[in-house]
């Protein structure tokens, strides 16, 4: 006899069937989760989208002003004098392109990255930009002049409201361009008001980065006008930025590739000014095809490594580093100050609000520029050498004497370091790294493919011990937590001890393990004695998940690109990437994929490049979030307590369709 399970207590009862399944169409995913495609804490983002869009127009040479109005009823327009959004038929979708554009996902002229595009570089690349500012705008007017004529469209909370009129063009319109004017949709964001503030920063920052362009800024409720015009370019910039005087001259350069390289696309490369100053605030600011990136990235990572691959390469030319002293990329890094602007072809930034770079392949491009030029700069200038090398050398000895007062701190009960711990030569803490690394094969591509000044590596064989429900006392019978607790300096503790952290040796305690599911088992495992045996570590913001890559993609030369190894975390980047791929016009099937069954079939190169590398890695830091610590604690108990296996199972049973299990 069959029964129908009964639903549980507490639970109303609910069919599951085809209807249950709902499919979100045109721009409603935005609409439902909008922090998922821009900030929502003012309108700033969705109104950059438009201006993006102006200046990519003339980034690829059309146009040399862009205007924006913040009126007094909260709506902002931004006008340019670009080749305007094209307004006919698209001859596919049969609508027109302006208005696909604006109530599309994933529509736009960007995606072409063939010679003679449309747009070869830029920074809307996501084909959701102006859509999802549709989406979250309560109204939206668009002018477009364009050939020989005036069109007029107006949408309403993200559908068409007033369809696409076009008229002849009369004597004053101009001849090309398109106005945009935006009223965001208060229900989306904490604020419906534009920051002017940082509004302005950003339109300065355009007219810095696009010599020659006119940029203004109209506030109606004030009557405030401004007006942007860099001939000084980068330099005149950096100047008004810094907070004191350079100790040199500063040194601006710039570099793209030519249509023969082997590595890069005809075209990538840099653009950069840098100054060194002996206190005071630095000014940093970076670009990707003129969108800012404030939180850094990759070609950050690239100028640091080139300028301190030169300054290195100048000092010990000269001879002039003194004995025992030893140079790191931080002291060349530390008072320098700079403005980069990066061109690449096809970047990927980590959001759609584009806050960071992470190209790889940006940090070779960068360095690769930018070492051979200050190189140079400083070997033809050699009295700016030596005083940028003064300032250099006296950075490291003072961060050296920093560490000599963290090592006596440490005191001298030192316990015997586990055998199969590989340490690292620094006693930096801020800098050194422990990666708990998953089995002995992988172990070893790890221990070559480190960094073996600041990163050390501790194999760790089979699953940890479950350490949910073991008394403190009982934890070293397990040799693999002895040698964890041993190798960091801490002993176990509880949420509320006084913990004793002068013996700490790292400031970064990695859990590096396979992208499977069995790693995934020994990352739970490892995380539960952090949670429950030194929970002041994860408090502190010592614990992180190193984050493999699942899969490789190589991809052969096409177009303008030459071929590249693209890593993919997991099955669903690795579908997001193929999409892109056949977007950008590559062929389907001619690239191919490895899947990678464990770290161990990493070489010690690829391990690196892909997951120990503080430039290019993905690392995760842990922390409790807003979930709170009972909350925590309830939960690990729920997953990881002897006598809670029925809890496990119910809890199973309601969320397990929400996971597809690897295998």
């Amino acid at each position: 006899m069959t029964t129908s399970p009964r639903p549980r207590p507490g639970r109303a009862s609910a069919e599951y069937g085809e209807a249950s399944i709902r499919v979100l169409r045109g721009l409603e995913p935005v609409k439902q989760r909008p922090g998922m495609y821009t900030r929502t804490d003012s309108p700033l983002h969705i109104v950059q989208e438009v201006i993006d869009n102006s200046a990519d127009e003339i980034l690829s040479g059309f146009g040399a002003h862009i205007d924006v109005t913040v009126h007094a009823d909260g709506a902002v327009s931004v006008d340019d004098d670009g080749r305007g959004i094209p307004v006919g038929l698209h001859p596919e979708e049969q609508a027109p392109v302006v208005e696909i554009v604006f109530t599309r996902l994933h529509a736009g002229g960007k995606f072409d990255k063939r010679a003679g595009g449309a747009y070869s570089f830029s920074g809307g690349l996501h084909g959701v930009g102006v859509s999802v500012t549709n989406a979250l705008a309560a109204r939206i007017e668009v002018t477009v002049w364009r050939d020989g004529k005036v069109h007029t469209i107006g949408f309403a909370d993200g559908d068409v409201k007033e369809p696409l009129r076009s008229r002849a063009r009369k004597a004053g319109d101009k001849a090309t361009g398109t106005r945009v004017t935006v009223w965001p949709n208060a229900r989306y964001f904490d604020t419906p008001t534009v920051p002017v503030d940082e509004l302005e920063r950003l339109l300065r920052s355009k007219a810095v980065l696009l010599p020659g362009t006119e940029v203004t800024l109209k506030i109606e409720k004030t009557g405030v006008e401004q007006r942007w015009r860099y001939n000084g370019g980068l330099q005149e910039y950096l100047l008004a930025c810094l907070g004191g005087e350079p100790l040199l001259p500063l040194f601006e350069s710039e570099g793209y590739a030519a249509a023969d390289d082997q590595t890069f696309a005809e075209g990538e490369g840099a653009h950069w000014v840098l100054a060194w100053t002996e206190d005071g605030p630095v000014a940093r600011e970076s670009y990707v095809n003129l969108i800012p990136t404030p939180a850094g990235g990759t070609h950050e990572s690239g100028l640091r490594e080139g300028m301190f691959n030169a300054v290195r390469a100048f000092i010990d030319a000269h001879n002039l580093l003194p004995k025992g002293v030893k140079l790191l990329p931080e002291d060349v890094y530390v008072r320098a100050s700079f403005v980069l602007t990066c061109k690449v072809l096809d970047p990927q930034f980590q959001g759609q609000i584009k806050e960071r770079l992470n190209s790889r392949d940006a940090v070779r491009l960068v360095a690769s520029f930018v070492k051979p030029q200050l190189e140079f700069w400083l070997n033809q200038n050699p009295e700016y050498g030596r005083k940028l090398a003064d300032l250099v050398i006296r950075q490291a000895q003072a961060r050296a004497r920093a560490s000599q007062k963290i090592e006596k701190k440490k005191g001298s009960a030192v316990a015997v370091l586990p055998g199969k711990l590989t340490d690292c030569e620094s006693t930096d803490i801020t800098r050194n790294e422990l990666f708990l690394v998953e089995g002995d094969s992988a172990g070893g591509s790890a221990k070559m493919g480190r960094d073996k000044e600041f990163q050390a590596i501790l194999p760790l064989r089979g699953k940890v011990l479950n350490t949910w429900e073991v008394e403190r006392d009982r934890l070293f019978a397990n040799a693999e937590v002895h040698d964890i607790s041993v190798a960091i300096g801490v002993d176990p503790h509880g949420p509320d001890d006084e913990v004793d952290f002068s013996a700490l040796r790292y400031g970064k305690v990695c859990i590096l393990a396979d992208a499977d599911v069995d790693g995934a088992h020994i990352q739970v495992l490892l995380l539960t004695l952090f949670f429950r045996h030194f929970p002041r570590l994860i408090e502190r913001g010592h614990v992180c998940v190193a984050r493999p890559p699942l899969f490789r993609v190589d991809v052969p030369a096409h177009g303008r690109r030459p071929a590249r190894r693209i890593y993919c975390l997991d099955d669903a980047e690795l579908d997001a990437t193929l999409e892109k791929l056949i977007d950008e016009g590559v062929r389907d099937g001619s690239w191919s994929i490895a899947r990678f069954k464990g770290l161990g079939e990493m070489s010690a190169e690829q391990l690196w490049e892909t997951t120990m590398n503080p430039d290019t890695r993905r690392l995760l830091p842990i922390g409790l979030g807003d979930v709170g610590l009972e909350n925590t604690r309830s939960t690990m108990t729920m997953l990881m307590g002897r006598t809670e296996a029925q809890s496990r199972r119910t809890w199973i049973e309601e969320h397990g369709d929400e996971v597809e299990a690897d295998v």
